[in-house]
């Protein structure tokens, strides 16, 4: 399959993943959630690399990479992202989220000395136009306010910063099960010191109505972390982060369908979300 497709499968699950937490959370928390999808996640991945990979992997220096990638994403970039998602609604949050190619194509101009053209730099021009207009206030929207914005765009942050690591890493060590697992593992073990030191590890107990919806969105980002892996493994970061990135588009959809109830998607948010795809894709196609 080429490293196109498996980008925007990955970039198909997210949108699935917030609208389930967003679900759940009606009856539980974001902590439950991102701990479930945590442990799952390095469960299924360890189980994967103890039968199937070699023990002398662990003597790689793509190691480091991997778990200063965990600290980044999902870990901090995850949780931002939740509690993005619980202010703003997935509709906004999302394409938010999405300004992640502008930041992780300057990382890996710089990084990884990789050579955008062009193309790239009219997509990042459509991608910043695009959160101008989905941050502009509408009649009739859900208050919200400003500094809200920083959840989001502070994903994204995190999540350039990872994807440039992860492929880093995949450059040492081209294994992208052994590079989610250790990624995965470090952001399981952080969160679970961090809320063990704040007392809030009652946080994660997950209730009857919310564990069906916060159990499937473990899943379903298990499989969307994979193939971010996989892809990242095949091609570069200016190609892959910005296919990744197309869930605007799917997020608009999945939260139409699905949060009638609890998001009001406009021809902004609409508008916003298709101007960002049509960013990622110019830039997809350098």
């Amino acid at each position: 399959m080429r490293p196109e497709a498996v980008a925007i499968l990955s970039s198909i699950g997210w949108p699935v993943d917030s609208v389930l937490v967003r679900l759940g959370a009606r009856t539980s928390n974001v902590v439950a959630a991102a701990f479930l999808s945590y442990f799952i996640a390095a469960a299924f991945f360890w189980i994967y690399v103890a039968l199937f990979l070699p023990k002398d992997i662990f003597s790689s220096p793509a190691i480091i990479y991997f778990v200063l990638s965990g600290c980044f994403q999902p870990l901090l970039a995850r949780i931002c992202y939740y509690m993005g998602l619980m202010r703003l609604g997935v509709s906004r949050a999302a394409p938010l989220r999405g300004v992640e190619p502008l930041f992780a194509l300057a990382m890996a101009l710089a990084f990884l000395r990789e050579q955008p053209n062009s193309q790239v730099y009219l997509g990042t021009s459509l991608i910043v136009a695009s959160v101008w207009l989905i941050t502009s206030r509408g009649k009739g929207e859900g208050e919200w306010k400003l500094w809200h914005l920083v959840f989001p765009l502070g994903a994204a942050l995190f999540g350039a910063v990872s994807q440039n690591l992860r492929r880093g890493g995949l450059l040492i060590l081209s294994d992208p099960v052994f590079g989610a697992a250790v990624s995965s593992s470090t952001s399981f073990i952080l969160f679970s010191l961090f809320l063990a030191a704040s007392g809030r590890i009652r946080l994660i107990t997950t209730n009857k109505r919310s564990f069906p919806f916060f159990g499937s969105a473990a899943l379903v980002s298990l499989v969307a972390q994979l193939l971010n892996f996989t892809a990242l493994n095949l091609s570069e970061v200016s190609i892959i982060v910005p296919l990744v990135n197309t869930t605007p588009l799917f997020s608009v959809l999945f939260s139409s369908f699905f949060l009638k109830d609890l998001v009001k998607v406009t021809s902004k948010l609409v508008g916003g979300a298709t101007l960002m795809v049509a960013g990622a894709a110019i830039i997809a196609s350098r």
